[in-house]
């Protein structure tokens, strides 16, 4: 154990023996589930830094929706149900690509080169 973890571990300690950690909200309460178990356990952690960042949550949703539209229109036999989802699934994918779009994700060199590094181990 190097110095500095050992000087975290005494303050830690020193905190939790003076009560500092008495108050806390949900002291004594269960964790909230959080279920990674559809990632890759070596893609979890940068999940989670995502999802705390705030950039997971609005596009995964909105590409969940797609998917579960996308299927209920292979099942769809009413014609007028068609069209409403048909209309359904353009508004999600325009709300995607404004998400995307807002965001510049890959137009930077940087951001384009790891791009293509994820595209490569993916593909």
């Amino acid at each position: 154990m190097d110095i500095f973890t050992q000087i975290a571990e005494d303050r830690i300690k020193k905190a939790y023996e003076e009560g500092e950690f008495k108050e806390l909200p949900g002291m004594g309460k269960p964790l909230p589930h959080d279920d990674l178990s559809d990632i890759p356990e070596e893609l979890r952690m940068a999940y989670r830094l995502l999802k705390n960042a705030g950039m997971v949550d609005q596009e995964n949703d909105l590409k969940k929706e797609l998917l579960t539209i996308q299927d209920l229109l292979k099942c769809c036999e009413d014609e007028a149900e068609r069209k409403k989802l048909q209309q359904k699934l353009s508004e999600k994918q325009l709300a995607l690509e404004r998400i995307v779009k807002k965001r510049n994700i890959f137009n930077t060199s940087a951001s384009q080169f790891y791009k293509d590094k994820v595209y490569k181990k993916l593909i």
